[in-house]
């Protein structure tokens, strides 16, 4: 590799990063799981409101039908405007973004008291108090939203901070430098493209990638580990790549699908003398694309480890895609096998 080659590697690390925006939608209504949330919370609330002055257990229940007849549409309007207005939210910052929240639960709260008031199914209608509760609920809602978008911060930091160790792990690191030695002479485009790969790993772990990236790049930095990895262990890892085209808009957080492969080769290819076998496949059924990490393991058990690395995959999973993001591990049959299902 020329000396301005090298230069201009690092150089892109030095550049000034493209300044991030001014706020991040804090309460993303168009997702399943703020809506379930949202509808069992205020169903909640108003089942312990009709508890108030009951007679019976039937009187509760009459009591509870007529308030979910308000609540309900009055949640359902609070998500759907929520929603259509996902984007001008956005750009406000996360103050204004709770303010419209709350003064949209208002709203929401007058239409639930109309729904009630206008067919004269109460004699007098509380606006205020109904005006109020909706508020409040909303209030609730905004800020357990906004508390669970903070909690996105320290584990994407985590992440790039487990990430970048590994990394600059001697035993990883001293390895690929000396497998690159060792190809100097003999290989020498072979060994420049390996020092590459080292550098493109060094990058995404230095630069901050945002909130989320493309499953097509989660794999091309995958593949780029594993072709040191490759040269490193040479017949000793088996590769195999099943890759849906489909799946390659999926939506990740950054860096989520690295430490997985990483696993997969310390703690199935590193311990066995015979090696193992590590399969890669992405499939897209309907809204849904499933994406799996597999790894034959020595004599069925694998070098043990602490599950830090799956622990902090998964709630990146769940922060980004709550309930619509999926996963699971465990060992078959002498495979350990990682299963994740994000949707498109």
């Amino acid at each position: 590799m020329k000396d301005t080659e090298i230069l201009s590697t690092f150089n892109e690390l030095d550049r000034p990063e493209r300044a991030p925006a001014a706020s991040v939608l804090v309460f993303d209504a168009c997702q399943l799981g703020v809506v379930l949330r949202a509808v069992l919370f205020v169903e909640l609330v108003m089942a312990v409101g009709a508890m108030y002055g009951l007679s019976s257990l039937s009187d509760w229940l009459l009591r509870l039908a007529l308030l979910t007849a308000a609540a309900l549409p009055a949640t359902l309007l609070w998500l759907i405007v929520a929603c259509s207005l996902k984007r001008l939210l956005a750009r406000l910052t996360t103050a204004f973004q709770i303010v419209c929240g709350v003064a949209l639960g208002a709203a929401a709260g007058a239409y639930g008291c109309a729904m009630l008031a206008l067919p004269g199914l109460i004699e007098a209608a509380p606006w205020l108090a109904s005006t109020a509760t909706g508020a409040t609920l909303a209030a609730a809602l905004v800020v357990a939203l906004v508390m669970r978008a903070r909690g996105r911060t320290p584990a994407a930091t985590a992440a790039r901070l487990s990430e970048l160790q590994s990394r600059i792990r001697p035993h990883f690191l001293f390895n690929t430098l000396n497998s690159a030695i060792a190809l100097v002479r003999a290989e020498p485009a072979k060994a420049e493209t390996m020092l590459e790969d080292l550098s493109d790993l060094f990058r995404h772990a230095l630069v901050d990638q945002g909130e989320s990236a493309t499953l097509d790049d989660e794999i091309e930095l995958a593949r780029r580990y594993l072709a040191i990895e490759q040269v490193r262990f040479a017949e000793r890892l088996t590769l195999e790549w099943s890759l849906d085209p489909e799946a390659g808009r999926a939506i990740l957080p950054p860096l989520l699908l690295q430490p997985l492969v990483e696993n997969a080769v310390r703690h199935g290819v590193e311990p066995s003398e015979s090696g193992a076998t590590v399969r890669i496949s992405t499939k897209r059924r309907g809204s849904v694309v499933i994406i799996k990490v597999t790894n034959t393991v020595p004599a069925g058990a694998g070098a043990p480890g602490h599950g830090v690395a799956l622990a902090n995959v998964r709630d990146r999973l769940r922060l980004l895609h709550d309930v619509q993001g999926r996963f699971r591990s465990g060992l078959v049959d002498g495979v350990y096998q990682v299963r994740l299902e994000v949707p498109v």
